[in-house]
């Protein structure tokens, strides 16, 4: 199959902005990896999208847009419109003239166990936008086929896992973690399907920790953290949950877990505990692994965060295991989950499976993704 210049838009639980990531591919492997970039939403608009989470609570059919959801949708469709433009602007000359765009939308409901889930993009204005193709809404067929709708990045995991740099080329097997609001891993063995699912927290709690006590959106490079310890009976509270010990695939929606069981702390200690409750909970999640992990390679925006990576070498270390950015493998932990948006498309586009049993939780592996043109919008 012919490769195919592709775009990938990801806006994730974080809800800080969007990731735009090209590549090159034929929807099997990745011949070129292009440009990237990164555009923050402005904290009125994040603002909005948060009380958007709110509103989405009374969805019961995916295309229902309570309140304000239909004019939020159309203005997250017209700014990733814009980032993309902006992005060809920019970018080298062979780079200009994508052939599909990967549009993930924003999330605003994800209730697996009904079979609900909702991201917020129109498909067919964005290729009207930009004119270029459009692939969006590949969750819900995984969905109908009784997957969880998540997560959706494996399929791209395994294909990287496969073709990493000779010095990682017999450390399988291999877990990806991706850290964004929430954490997801995939494990690829040498061979067969990736095993894949949401581990807990990512970066949310975090966030949501700090824009509470401190005003600040986030905890850069974890500095709020660095004057604070671990509180480990919060982080045993927190692991507590069932949903750890349950098998299978399985997801989470943002809203899953709260801030409740680090109320009291101080600013410092909670924004420590809550990074090692991130690490923890993807630590544990090998014991839900056919083996155990030799590889371990971080990506999103929790890798930036030294104690969720100090935690997590402190814990890997003990079964002889060693983690790794995704950068030290010469790949863009920032662009990754953009770049599988783009490789989601085009793999949608040649009706390749999207998700799998051993990912979703679907009753067999499955394609999926709505298709608009330009001409159509």
């Amino acid at each position: 199959m012919a490769a195919m210049r592709a775009i990938g838009l990801m806006s994730g639980t974080s809800m800080d902005g969007i990731d735009v990531a090209a590549i090159e591919t034929d929807g099997v492997t990745v011949s070129a990896r292009g440009p990237s970039a990164s555009i923050s939403y402005d904290a009125a608009f994040r603002r909005r999208i948060e009380e958007g989470l709110t509103a989405a609570k009374s969805i019961t059919e995916r295309g229902q847009r309570p309140g304000d959801l239909a004019a939020l949708e159309r203005e997250i469709t017209l700014i990733h419109a814009g980032a993309v433009n902006e992005f060809l602007k920019s970018a080298p000359r062979e780079w200009q003239r994508p052939d599909v765009i990967g549009f993930h939308g924003q999330t605003v409901l994800h209730r697996p166990a009904e079979a609900l889930t909702v991201q917020l993009g129109d498909g067919a204005l964005l290729a009207k936008e930009t004119g270029v193709a459009v692939v969006n809404d590949m969750r819900a067929n995984d969905m109908r086929h009784g997957g969880q709708g998540a997560p959706l990045v494996p399929v791209y995991h395994a294909a990287l896992a496969r073709s990493l740099p000779a010095e990682f080329a017999n450390a399988f097997p291999v877990v990806f973690v991706n850290i964004g609001g929430i954490s997801n891993i995939t494990f690829v063995a040498r061979d067969g399907d990736p095993i894949a699912f949401d581990t807990g927290p990512g970066n949310a709690l975090i966030d949501q920790w700090v824009m509470r006590e401190a005003g600040v959106s986030f905890d850069d490079g974890g500095a709020i953290a660095s004057g604070g310890t671990v509180d480990h009976a919060v982080v045993a509270r927190y692991l507590d949950n069932p949903y750890f010990l349950k098998r299978g695939a399985k997801s989470l929606d943002r809203l899953d877990f709260t801030l409740a069981p680090v109320d009291g702390l101080g600013l410092a200690d909670g924004a420590r505990t809550l990074a090692a409750v991130t690490a923890d909970a993807v630590l544990q999640a090998s014991a839900l692994l056919p083996e155990s992990p030799r590889l371990w390679v971080l990506c999103g925006g929790g890798r930036k965060n030294p104690h969720i990576v100090a935690d997590m070498n402190t814990g890997a270390g003990k079964n002889n295991a060693k983690v790794i950015a995704a950068e030290s493998a010469g790949l863009d932990g920032d662009a990754t989950e953009a770049e599988a948006w783009a490789f989601l498309a085009v793999r949608s586009l040649r009706g390749l499976p999207l998700t799998f049993p051993t990912t979703t939780g679907c009753d067999r592996a499955v394609s999926g993704g709505v298709h608009y043109t330009p001409d159509a919008a």
